[in-house]
């Protein structure tokens, strides 16, 4: 039994072939560059690598070279048992709270969430649509970025603009990558024991984010009406006083597309040191580059800042999670920042903080008075596992 799981953005297709019980991913691939001069099919199987360079004009062909790959390559999907294809959405507005059977009436409701993702929903209604036409006899189901988040408590959620407005044109709190915390929270529960926990979650990669979540329930998470809002990551802002979009307007010229592209695009680490890949960022501060390291630290400051206001929301805190590429990967930022949570009671284990392993771990000493661990999410097989539970 398996889940095809496909992940659409504007110019890629990511996808994996996933048995949602065991977890065991049976093939994965991604293409790149759709519609560009020259694209990049990458297919894994069995711990075989295969590529294909070729201009790929739209999402209907990478599908149909995907599919071509599975039987050229294996495993042959007509053998592979499939019982669904899982879809990844960013933006499920107001209306989704957890996963969905694809219809025509889902499609146009996402359709109509384009405005909240622009650069998101578009890619992956792109990807369900081909996907429909190619495999029809096999049910499709969507999971949505921010269902995690639905069930925010309204005092999280809503913002003090003013009602109407807000009502009209639905700026809310959303939150993203919940697919991600909600597995990772749901791994660490499971790991401690503990159904009554009071965590935080850190994804942090190019795009971060945290959360709040007691009892399996998220109270609050960084990420707002789009990904642009809370931490500092690699090429946007996170936080930042409305205002500067309006002094930006008004005495550099700028106009809303200008702006735009300069708090998404420009700006994070790659703003602050010249560099979005804090692996980069990372080397040129420990030698000695004063931009490079007051970019680690204004990143660190705006963590240590939300583990503080997120401990308050909790009521406690039990146990803080990284992961994500840099959260799973970057030992001395895990280190940097439990030193300046040190008042809380943690106690890194610093032996186990530099194990790189794909394994969930637990990095702190038991003497600490709070968990830290590391879990490598899996946005695939939680996508699978949801899938399933629809059909």
């Amino acid at each position: 039994m398996t889940v095809l799981v496909i992940n659409a953005g504007s110019s890629s297709l990511k996808y994996q072939l996933v048995n949602p019980t065991t977890g065991e991913s049976n093939a994965s691939g991604l293409v790149e560059r759709i519609g560009e001069e020259t694209a990049m099919l990458k297919h894994e199987h069995e711990g075989e690598e295969y590529r294909l360079e070729r201009h790929i004009e739209d999402h209907e062909v990478a599908l149909k070279l995907v599919l071509d790959m599975f039987n050229k390559y294996g495993p042959v999907l007509k053998e592979a048992s499939i019982e669904a294809v899982g879809h990844r959405v960013v933006q499920g507005g107001k209306y989704f709270d957890g996963p969905a059977l694809v219809t025509d009436e889902v499609s146009e409701r996402i359709r109509t969430l384009i405005p909240l993702a622009p650069l998101h929903n578009g890619g992956n209604l792109k990807g369900i649509e081909v996907a429909r036409e190619l495999l029809p006899e096999v049910p499709h189901v969507v999971v949505f970025d921010t269902a995690f988040f639905q069930r925010l408590p309204a005092e999280a959620s809503t913002y003090a603009l003013k009602k109407e407005v807000a009502e009209k044109y639905g700026i809310y709190r959303y939150g993203a990558h919940g697919t991600s915390h909600l597995y990772v929270s749901k791994q660490v529960a499971e790991l401690t024991g503990k159904t009554d926990l009071k965590q935080i979650v850190m994804h942090l990669g190019n795009g971060a984010s945290v959360s709040a979540v007691k009892n399996g329930r998220a109270l609050d998470t960084s990420m707002g009406l789009t990904p642009l809002e809370g931490l500092v990551m690699g090429t946007r802002t996170g936080d930042i006083d409305p205002a500067a979009v309006f002094h930006l307007q008004r005495n550099a010229g700028m106009d809303v597309e200008e702006v735009d592209h300069l708090f998404n695009k420009e700006s994070g680490l790659k703003g602050l040191s010249g560099f979005n890949d804090m692996r980069t960022v990372r080397e040129l501060a420990d030698k000695g580059d004063e931009d490079a390291r007051l970019a680690l630290d204004v990143a660190l400051h705006r963590l240590q800042k939300y583990v503080g206001a997120y401990t308050a929301v909790l009521g406690g805190l039990d146990a803080i999670t990284f992961t994500a590429g840099i959260g799973e990967n970057d030992s001395d930022l895990r280190r940097e920042l439990c030193e300046r949570l040190a008042y809380t009671g943690i106690e890194l284990d610093l032996e186990k903080n530099e194990v790189r392993s794909k394994q969930a771990r637990c990095i702190s000493t038991p003497n600490s008075k709070v968990q830290v661990w590391v879990v490598p999410t899996n946005e695939e097989l939680e996508i699978a596992r949801q899938a399933m539970t629809l059909v």
